[in-house]
């Protein structure tokens, strides 16, 4: 008699415990894959940011013939050059400033000297230095501005340049596409963890079913409970991803191995990544609730 009514309560706690676990395990996995997601887009981004600055410290540089050294030729020069198609910028740099640029480049106090008396009868050409909007773009561009009257010989770095920037374009889609692949898991696995929790609760959704319960009913508290797990599993990954960062960038003063590879600044940054991690959560628990829940009211048509 005593067991016969204790059972529900028993039956009752089982299945909360049951359905908790569940859930915790569904967080879990939410918390893993974004802790994978996290490390990959501050990667990311930071290889985006190094990228950007890659293609506008590559300029091309665009040295002026003796015989157009007339300030109106110059000028047409310079106005040709940025009508071409995918230039971002045009400077000019006048022969003075090439050879004091020259000059610079001694630290020796006594190899400038040996340099100054050719200042009055100047060897440098008159220069423009281009910077392009996209790097890929790079050897197109040098050889339309080959092709200007007046342009006695161009630099950019040859092939290698060009082989640099497409490298980094390369490693920039492929990391897009592997966050892609990486979201897709998270909304696999929260999936298959979610229908876990439907099937243990078939009894109630047959109940609900034969009062008369439409889909979008049953289907809504399931939605809400994969947004919440969604959220519980991005608060590690947020809290990881934020001060590890911050912490990342103090210890490290902003740079990874050398100068060239300067870090972007926490703040915004860290919020930037939270808020995306966030929304991924949200969206994976979302996705994966909607199509267990869909896959389980077909099954049970």
């Amino acid at each position: 008699m005593i067991s016969r009514f204790f059972r529900p309560i028993k039956e009752g706690f089982y299945g909360v415990g049951r359905h908790a676990a569940m859930s915790i395990s569904s967080a879990s996995a939410v918390t893993i894959t974004l802790l994978i997601i996290s490390i990959f887009l501050i990667f990311s981004f930071n290889l985006q940011q190094f990228t950007k600055d890659v293609e506008q410290s590559v300029q091309i540089a665009v040295m002026i013939d003796y015989a157009y050294e007339e300030q109106s030729q110059m000028d047409k020069i310079g106005i040709d050059i940025g009508n071409i198609e995918g230039v971002n910028e045009v400077k000019f740099s006048s022969k003075e400033d090439e050879f004091q640029y020259y000059l610079d480049g001694f630290e020796d106090e006594a190899q400038k000297e040996v340099f100054e008396p050719f200042r009055e009868d100047n060897p440098m050409h008159n220069a423009y230095y281009v910077s392009v909007e996209d790097g890929s773009n790079l050897k197109v561009v040098a050889d339309q501005i080959a092709q200007i009257e007046g342009v006695d010989s161009i630099d950019y770095g040859g092939e290698s340049a060009v082989v640099l920037v497409n490298a980094l374009n390369s490693i920039r889609t492929g990391g897009g596409i592997l966050a892609g692949a990486l979201s897709l898991l998270a909304i696999f696995l929260i999936q298959n963890t979610i229908k876990l929790t439907i099937f243990a609760r078939s009894d109630e959704i047959a109940i609900m079913r034969n009062v008369g319960a439409k889909n979008g009913f049953i289907r809504s508290p399931f939605l809400i409970e994969g947004i919440i797990i969604g959220i519980l599993g991005s608060i590690i990954p947020i809290m990881l991803s934020v001060f590890g960062y911050i912490y990342l960038y103090r210890i490290m003063d902003g740079v990874i191995i050398s100068k060239m590879f300067v870090m972007i600044p926490p703040h915004p940054f860290v919020l930037k990544i939270g808020g995306i991690l966030l929304l991924i959560g949200m969206a994976v628990g979302l996705v994966g609730s909607f199509f267990s829940v869909n896959k389980y009211l077909r099954w049970k048509r």
